[in-house]
């Protein structure tokens, strides 16, 4: 299960070390700890890392299949997972330990930055294999954070991506080892911490409007 842990202005939310999946557990769990960061009022910066081969591999498609009367609120809460990273009133970056597969993908691309593990793991959006459309807002969080190009390779090919590739295509930032991840990844927000949150959130919540409000709109 994810946790949390705050080392000064750093707040780390560890996804867990299995392949942290989207279970409704899992989205109360990091939800809960986002609403503390976004009303906490201290300098800082959000980490989201994995403990395993796994960032994250998205949805929770057995407990799907197995509440399918649920499948319109179950969206609903990962969308708006999605709109509170985005528009969160701190610096965030994830450190993209292993795989990120479909919605563990587009939870990493809802961050300012991406570090991705430089020797093993994929960044993929695998959704046309496994006959499951973007939803509207998924979509347009994708094509906000990406070029039309990579959108193409990325959305309908259902590539795995490498970290060269990745970074090549911007779907990340950076790439390091894996002992050197989070050190990585941290570099791109600490000195940023102390960035006025109401500034901040306001940027954010304009730049990224139209997203958040497909990402609400369609979430059910």
């Amino acid at each position: 299960m994810p946790t949390l842990t705050q080392d000064g202005t750093l707040w780390t939310i560890d996804l867990g070390d299995d392949e942290n999946r989207f279970s409704p557990s899992f989205l109360t769990s990091v939800t809960a700890f986002l609403d503390d960061l976004a009303g906490s009022s201290e300098p800082a910066a959000l980490l989201t890392v994995g403990g395993g081969k796994f960032y994250s591999n998205g949805l929770d498609l057995d407990w799907l299949g197995a509440h399918p009367d649920e499948l319109g609120s179950y969206v609903a809460r990962v969308q708006e997972l999605f709109a509170k990273v985005l528009t969160l009133p701190v610096p965030t970056v994830a450190a993209v330990n292993g795989h990120a597969f479909g919605a563990g993908a587009m939870v990493a691309l809802a961050h300012d930055y991406r570090v991705m593990r430089d020797d093993r793991g994929y960044f993929c959006f695998p959704e046309v294999d496994i006959h499951i459309p973007f939803s509207p807002g998924m979509s347009a969080l994708v094509m906000a954070k990406v070029s039309a190009r990579t959108a193409v390779d990325a959305m309908t090919t259902g590539r795995r991506f490498g970290a060269a590739d990745a970074v090549a295509a911007g779907l990340v930032d950076a790439s390091s080892s894996l002992e050197d991840l989070t050190t990585t990844a941290t570099g791109f927000v600490r000195d940023l911490a102390g960035k006025d949150r109401a500034t901040l959130g306001a940027i954010k919540s304009t730049m990224y409007a139209d997203v958040v409000a497909t990402l609400r709109q369609h979430g059910g």
